[in-house]
């Protein structure tokens, strides 16, 4: 499992995913696979009603990465790892009550979504509480240093969109899934994953030219007439560079 966001989007388009390890500006796109056949998920899924570990097994290696993203839309990232384990936890008893096995994916997002409002309701719950206790008795967060700050600005960025857009941009853009993978696994129509995704990566290419003119300007205070709109210029045209 993982939880970094990739940190190169300079050139994103539907259709491609992007190389975690580069930059903004050293970004390219890569071409992904084209998405797994989902044939054996309805053997796996009666295999392991009937107590077949290992075929729960498969469906984790399966499932994994659309759990992760759909709460990586919605919850801290530092608690993503830690809740999708509680996911399948909770999924695994209750496979019993799953009248379509060819529906698994769609109910396994529904718990998956469902175990992120919980999530709200119980940080505030615990919020409650801790607020009500002394200063020095109050349990505080553990410092969280993120290892690419341009990453988690991005992440950022991303998880403001609105929650259509969020969910199917981090399913492609973070977790690598294909288009058609999204619709198989999630549920969702093909048509509707592709509008989310054109929507949605138009809605965040806007929001990173602003903060790549918001950087550019913070970088190079202004100074006086020409000279202040040629540095601003050349701070963009730096960033932009391959």
């Amino acid at each position: 499992m993982h939880t970094a966001m990739p940190s190169g989007v300079g050139n994103w388009d539907v259709g491609t995913t992007v190389d975690s390890r580069l930059t903004i500006r050293d970004c390219r796109a890569v071409t992904t696979a084209p998405a797994p056949e989902s044939t054996g998920d309805v053997s796996l899924v009666v295999a392991a009603r009937a107590g077949d570990r290992a075929a729960f097994g498969g469906l984790y290696a399966r499932y994994a990465r659309m759990v992760h993203g759909i709460l990586l839309a919605r919850v801290p990232p530092g608690d993503v790892d830690d809740l999708v384990q509680d996911v399948f936890l909770r999924a695994m008893p209750r496979l019993c009550d799953l009248r379509d096995v060819e529906r698994f994916g769609p109910w396994l997002a529904a718990i998956t979504r469902n175990r992120a409002n919980d999530y709200y309701r119980q940080t505030r719950a615990v919020a409650a509480v801790t607020e009500s206790l002394p200063e020095d008795e109050a349990e505080l967060p553990a410092s969280n240093t993120a290892p690419n700050a341009e990453a988690v600005a991005i992440l950022t960025i991303v998880r403001a969109l609105p929650e259509t857009y969020r969910e199917t941009l981090i399913l492609r853009l973070v977790e690598g899934m294909t288009g058609p993978e999204i619709a198989a696994r999630t549920g969702l129509k093909p048509g509707s994953v592709r509008v989310n995704l054109h929507r949605g990566m138009l809605q965040l290419r806007e929001k990173l030219a602003e903060a790549s003119v918001t950087s550019a300007i913070q970088a190079y205070p202004p100074s006086s007439g020409k000279n202040s709109a040629e540095q601003g210029k050349n701070a963009l045209r730096r960033r932009n560079e391959p």
